[in-house]
């Protein structure tokens, strides 16, 4: 007979599972969800010996009873442990250098112990074990560290004669020996570090998946999804495995070109169009600024359509200036200067709305665009015309019509751009855009619900040919900002960027063409048909709240491409509305900011003295798009929120090639918006939580 069991058939009425403990031991147990699975590696509790800690490679990992009645202690381990067996199935037929294990194992773990929330951490502040006294006062994991301490040999019994780090293993290190979760949040800018408490970025959301909380916040941010999570980490097991066996560098080439072949695969993109990676849309503006400044010898002028309704740094990049302080590979520079190689350029913003905050008409925005080209072409200048295809509030400017009208432009000299960062396109219309010679700009992160800070610039083969033929390099600035395989390989302009890999760019990407993959295998009949019932009953919704104002009630002012055919582009996904108070006034600024973090907490402890309903449906977190500063009507600053349709309510319902669960399953997620707003009613009749 045998104390060993695997870890997943124990369950014991001990002081561990008591009421007051299973709450939380659920939530470690749910963090427990991103550590790599392995297969043929099980994990074996032992009474026996309760202060066990063994990794037998290949084979299993051992823990003692001691370490599970500290949950967190036991996290800490098995995700040391399981990280040691990825590296060590990684090293192939040769398993003599444990040493890179052990390594990888220490830089991974003690990321992965930074990235616990604060109360965890404070559970093992009295606690006296190794691995936990190393991460707490963040050692430099390096060859001395080996030397120096053999207690790491004793977890798994292997002695390694070398114990010295090769040269070829330190990129490996440096780019792969993090957490998938580290890897989903670098490489962009500090609005992806999380907070220590509730470990949400600034965008509401986590790199790792919160299947607890109801999300429709594609507008602007949304956490990874379980699916793309786990096989986004498969992918970097596998960069590990590859990178020992054909070298970093190459094995990270290969993984660049395939991920733009898998979103040109999955995007239906012509083979001969181009695309280029950046860590946002921001980014992608400034690509946009140095691609111009190669395809003209003219001098230029952007004229931005929707310039409210971009990134609040997209003005800066066009105009080949620093849009933060830091750059996404994390190099200082000066918010406002000028990148260096950049000329100097003209820019036109072209607001939706006017001055009181009301929305243009078709024909007036129509009018300011073609009077700020016609104007700017008369001055013998290239023009970069910014169109906006659905912005962050759901709108679409200039109209068909106003670019036919470009047409009778004497020696017009310009580049059309398609904001379609949203991605609420279908593949159809990106083709149709990249056909008539327009570069458009996608990410991965709203629509199609990948993780915040994947962008993209998609170049037709007209613009692609001439950019090549032109044999001018970009501007030096550009390698702070991107580095060569970010760019396609074969042009010229780009052969001066950095060697160096965006590795938390590729992972987004990575976890968003997963999503369109899946996304794309429910049948198209399917996938409209979920679409239209989910957006009318949001619609419906939101115009019979008492306590809402939609703010899209004259949808044929703006929307300018009507079609018979059903597109994502001609119906409406985002939803903003205003919030009211009970005395019928608009909410100012701060408390719709405060409504919406109110959403996305728990706050059950607000209302404890409740009935059981009203509790559960406080401690129900709802994620939606941010807020946006609107005016409400002609004088009052207010702002809105957003309920919005991502690719994930059609491709998270569509289960087994199953019709009647399908539509069942879209029924439950309408039931979740009922939720969304059956809480900020409670949050309205409790007011004095908005202040």
């Amino acid at each position: 007979m045998t104390n060993n069991i695997l870890i997943e058939d124990q369950y014991k009425r001990t002081s561990l599972f008591e009421k007051e403990n299973v709450n939380y031991l659920v939530r470690v147990l749910k963090r427990f969800n991103t550590v790599p699975k392995i297969n043929s590696i099980n994990i074996i509790t032992t009474n026996r010996e309760p202060n066990l800690f063994k990794i037998v490679p290949n084979k299993s990992i051992k823990i003692g009873s001691a370490f599970l009645d500290k949950p967190v202690l036991a996290l800490i381990y098995l995700r040391y442990g399981i990280e040691w067996q990825v590296w060590y199935k990684s090293l192939g037929n040769d398993k003599s250098n444990t040493i890179l294990c052990d390594l990888a194992a220490l830089k991974v773990t003690q990321v992965f112990y930074d990235l616990l929330p604060k109360e965890d951490k404070e559970k093992l502040e009295k606690l006296d074990y190794f691995l936990i006294d190393k991460f707490r006062k963040n050692e430099d994991f390096n060859e001395q560290f080996l030397q120096k301490h053999n207690e790491l040999q004793s977890f798994h019994g292997l002695s390694c004669s070398n114990k010295n780090v090769e040269e070829s293993w330190n990129s490996i290190l440096e780019n792969l020996a993090k957490p998938t979760e580290y890897l989903l949040m670098s490489g962009g800018d500090l609005r992806l570090n999380i907070d220590e408490f509730q470990l949400l970025n600034k965008y509401g959301c986590r790199p790792f998946p919160r299947p607890e909380a109801f999300t429709f916040a594609s507008s602007t941010a949304t956490s990874v999804s379980n699916f793309a999570f786990d096989k986004t980490d498969k992918t970097r097991t596998i960069l590990i495995q590859n990178s020992l066996k054909k070298g970093f560098k190459n094995t990270t080439l290969e993984f660049s070109e395939l991920l733009k072949n898998n979103l040109r695969k999955a995007l239906k993109i012509n083979d001969e169009c181009q695309i280029i990676f950046s860590p946002s849309g921001t980014d992608s503006s400034l690509q946009i600024a140095a691609i111009t400044q190669i395809i003209s010898d003219k001098k230029i002028t952007h004229v931005l359509v929707a310039s409210d309704e971009t990134g609040s740094g997209v003005p800066a990049a066009l105009k080949g200036c620093h849009f933060e302080n830091t750059t996404a590979l994390n190099y200082p520079v000066k918010k406002g200067d000028t990148v260096e190689g950049f000329k100097d350029v003209d820019l036109i913003e072209i607001p939706l709305k006017n001055e009181k905050g009301e929305l243009k008409t078709v024909a007036q925005l129509d009018d300011e665009v073609l009077n700020a080209i016609s104007k700017t072409n008369d001055l013998g200048r290239h023009v970069v015309l910014h169109t906006m295809d659905q912005s962050k509030l759901g709108y679409q400017s200039p109209s068909v019509e106003m670019i036919k009208k470009l047409d009778k432009l004497h020696n017009l000299s310009i580049q059309i751009i398609v904001d379609g960062s949203q991605l609420r396109l279908d593949p159809k219309d990106i083709q149709n855009y990249l056909n008539k010679g327009y570069i458009v700009t996608i990410t991965g992160s709203k629509y199609f619900t990948g993780p915040p800070y994947s962008g993209a610039l998609i170049v037709p083969k007209s613009v692609s040919k001439t950019i090549d033929a032109v044999k001018k390099k970009l501007p030096k600035g550009l390698n702070n900002y991107y580095n060569h395989t970010d760019w396609p390989t074969t042009w010229f302009c780009s052969k001066d960027l950095s060697d160096g890999f965006n590795y938390g760019s590729y992972m987004r990407w990575n976890a968003a063409i997963v999503e369109m993959d899946r996304y794309y295998k429910t049948p198209i009949l399917y996938r409209n048909l979920g679409i239209e019932m989910f957006c009318n009953f949001v619609e419906d919704s939101i115009k019979d709240s008492s306590f809402l104002e939609p703010l899209f009630k004259e949808e044929t002012k703006i929307n300018s491409y009507n079609s018979e055919e059903f597109g994502l582009r001609n119906i409406r996904t985002i939803f903003p509305f205003f919030i009211l108070n009970n005395n019928n006034e608009v909410l100012d600024v701060d408390k719709v900011k405060k409504l919406y973090t109110l959403l996305n907490s728990d706050l059950s402890e607000q209302f404890k003295d409740s009935s059981l309903e009203i509790m559960r449906l406080a401690a129900q977190k709802c994620h939606i798009g941010q807020a946006v500063n609107v005016k409400y009507g002609n004088d009052i600053q207010s702002a809105i929120l957003r309920i919005s349709l991502g690719a994930r309510v059609i491709s998270e319902s569509w289960v087994n090639r199953d019709i009647s669960i399908y539509f069942r399953n879209i029924e439950a997620q309408m039931s979740q918006i009922t939720v969304i707003i059956k809480k900020i009613e409670l949050i309205l009749n409790n007011s004095e939580l908005l202040n």
